[in-house]
Parts: structure tokens; sequence; C-alpha cells
């Protein structure tokens, strides 16, 4: 029986796209369509360890995902012979509607659409994305999995902003937080490395990538998380500032004369590590620092010291921690960053090896450190695709609610 997943990561102007067989795992195809409405385009197509490229420009998002299904058609293997059992789909902002995986209707997009204010540069993309799919894959069930959903769980007295009535109950102002489905991976994954369930252990998981966040699991349930009501909240990240005092804006505002849109522009693209350094890209920070380049340095600096702020905050949210998680691009592959975030705290119980933070194993903390610290990767699209048929057998099993739509 086909039980492989096509998932689909539709961006403003590229769609990420594998195949996947949730049941072990596996990659069974996958690629990227970039530059989608721009002069040149690129579609990469990967399967049975060859490489397609094709560079002919993308027009739109339903060429792209037509080039997709070529692809499939021309390099393996044919999703018009084999159809999918279903397609999963990344949103990012499911809002106070969604907060479980949701089998795609008419009526589910319409309800996307409406979440636009709450994430403008994503869910158009997203929802443009599985419209298209939906024309290509009539007959094949379509699920979104949306990054707010894990922390539907979060208190309210966590979730909620000191803010006047009107804003939390007419414009939705409130806490919901991102990285869902990578957290939903990395703590189960966490859990098995520590020999638990995932119900019996409490983490603090640390996403670092260009995008950063914290987020603090209790029994495998969100209760706390560092992005607020868009991803510009929380820790420093690649061109984004993290917590800024509000007042900072009003007051570019009276002595810049900058424009509500020039303040997001400039928080959400000119910011974090960019704004201190000049480049949002780790590795060639870390170098520059090493050559003693004082402005990369400081960027690590304050980058590693929101990181240790974030792990104390949660360490009293939580009560006790069983491990401390890094996970992304540059929570998997930075040493340096993972030491720097953790300075200082033995005293709260939790101790590096520096050797094995070195080789980046697994288990980076000494033997004898009471809290766990562990680089675990993260796996977002393989979450997406087991989300996506956990609905559908649900949906199918006699007996059972139909899931949310």
């Amino acid at each position: 029986m086909n039980r492989r997943v096509l998932v689909l990561n539709s961006g403003s102007s590229s769609v990420k796209y594998r195949l996947l067989d949730p049941a072990d795992g596996g990659i069974v195809a996958g690629g990227i369509a970039e530059g989608i409405g721009e002069p040149t385009g690129r579609l990469t197509h990967q399967h049975g360890g060859t490489e397609a490229v094709d560079d002919d420009p993308i027009p739109d998002h339903e060429q792209a995902l037509r080039r997709v299904l070529t692809a499939f058609r021309d390099h393996g293997p044919d999703l018009e012979s084999v159809p999918p059992a279903a397609v999963g789909h990344r949103v990012v902002h499911g809002g106070r509607r969604f907060s479980d995986p949701t089998v795609v209707t008419d009526e589910v997009c319409a309800a996307i659409d409406r979440l636009t204010p709450l994430a403008p540069l994503h869910n158009p993309a997203n929802l443009t994305g599985i419209e298209v799919a939906r024309k290509l894959f009539p007959d094949v069930p379509h699920v979104a999995v949306f990054d707010t959903a894990f922390h539907a769980t979060i208190p309210a007295a966590a979730h909620t902003y000191a803010v006047p009535p009107e804003w939390r109950d007419r414009h939705g102002v409130r806490r919901y937080g991102f990285h869902g489905t990578s957290y939903s991976h990395v703590a189960r994954a966490a859990a098995a490395e520590l020999g638990a369930e995932v119900t019996d252990v409490n983490l603090i998981v640390l996403h670092l990538g260009n995008g950063a966040s914290a987020c603090a699991i209790r029994g495998g349930v969100s209760v706390d998380t560092s992005m607020g009501l868009t991803p510009l909240e929380g820790l420093v990240m690649g061109t984004r500032s993290g917590d800024l005092d509000p007042a900072v804006m009003m007051h570019m505002h009276r002595a810049a004369g900058m424009s509500a849109v020039e303040l997001d522009h400039a928080l959400n693209h000119e910011s974090g590590l960019r704004g201190l350094a000049g480049d949002n890209d780790m590795r060639r920070l870390r170098a520059r620092a090493d050559r003693g380049d004082r402005a990369a340095r400081l960027a690590r600096d304050v980058y590693c010291h929101r990181i240790r702020k974030y792990v104390g905050a949660y360490l009293a949210v939580l009560g006790h921690v069983d491990a401390i998680v890094f996970t992304g691009g540059v929570g998997e592959n930075d040493d340096g960053i993972r030491a720097g975030g953790l300075a200082g705290l033995h005293h709260l119980g939790i101790a590096l090896d520096a050797e094995r933070n070195a080789r980046g194993e697994t288990r980076v903390s000494t033997v004898a450190s009471p809290v766990a610290v562990l680089v675990v990767p993260t796996d977002e699209e393989l979450e997406i695709a087991r989300q996506s048929l956990a609905v559908l057998d649900a949906r199918n099993r006699p007996g059972d609610a139909a899931p949310p739509e």
C-alpha cells in the first residue's frame, strides 16, 4: 500500500518539496524550484543519487509545480502513475483557528487567507501552493500543518500580552509561537535519546538558524516559546532583532521620521546579526570573529547572551529540566554558539564536555552533568508527512471523529 507523502513548502519565490516514506523516514526524492517570478529561475530535482537541473524561467507557482511534476515524470518516481497518499503543506500561521493538522477544504483555504494580516510574508505564499497543488492533485487528500499549532497548549499566563482588551479580542494580539513542526519532531527524538517517553521529560529546545526561537516543553507539550504574534520576537536572528523595547519604534519615528513600513522592514530585514555585523551568515561571522573582527565577536556575544537569558527563564518556567536541545542549522553545527549560549550555567546543573561539543556528538554534556545537553537534527518535512498521514488515518478509522476542518 502506498504511504508516501509529498510535502510542499511554498514560499514567495520558491517551492521546496520532498517525497517521503514516513514509515522509515526515507527521502524518496526532493528538490526546490526557486526564482519564481524572477528573470532567472532554477528547478533542482534529486532522486536515486542523481541530480537534474532545469534553468528555464519559472513565471508563477502553478508553472513551478507543473515543472516539479515534469521532473518527477522524467527523473522519477512518476507521481502521475503512482500518486502520493497525501500532500502535506507547511502553513506558517494558524492563528487561534487551527491547533491541529487539518484536511484542506475550500473553507480552510478561506480561513488561512483571513489570517494573512498575522503573517503577510508567509501565509499568502503557503496558500498559493495549496491552491495550485489541489488543482494538480485533485483526487489526493491535502493536509495543512501549521507552525503555530504545537504552541496552542501554552497557558494563558504565558500567551497573553498586557495590552488593551480590544487588541487581544478583536485583532488577535497574543503569543502564537512558530517552528512548531520542528519542536514536535525534536522533542520526540530527544526523549528517545534520553531513553524516555516524551510525556515523561522536560526540555528546553533551541531552534537556531536564520530564524531562531526557544521553547519550553513539559511532557511533550509547549508551555512557553520566544516568538510571539509574529516571528520577530525573542532570540537574535539572522536579520530580525528579536526582543526590543517597543518604544524604540516610536523613538525612531520621531527622531528619524521612519514610517511603519520602514520600521517593519528594518526590524525584519536589516537587524539581528546583519544589523550588528553586516552579515547574517553565522559561518562567515565565526570566521571573522576568529580573525579578531570586533563587530563579528560582538554579534556572536549578543546572540549567545540572549540564548542564556531564555535558558534561565525557561528553567524557572519548567522547574526542572532533563535536557537542553540544540537544533537548526546553527544549533547543530556551531559548537562555539552552543558553548557560548550555555557558558557560566554549571551552577544550574548544565555542563558541556568541550571535546564532545567540538566533535558535534549527539550528547555534548559531561557525564556528571545533571542536565543533558543534546544536538538533535530537525526534520520538519518528515514531521509534516507523519502528521498528514496521522490525520488521514484518524479520519478513516471507523467510529473516530473526523479531523478538524
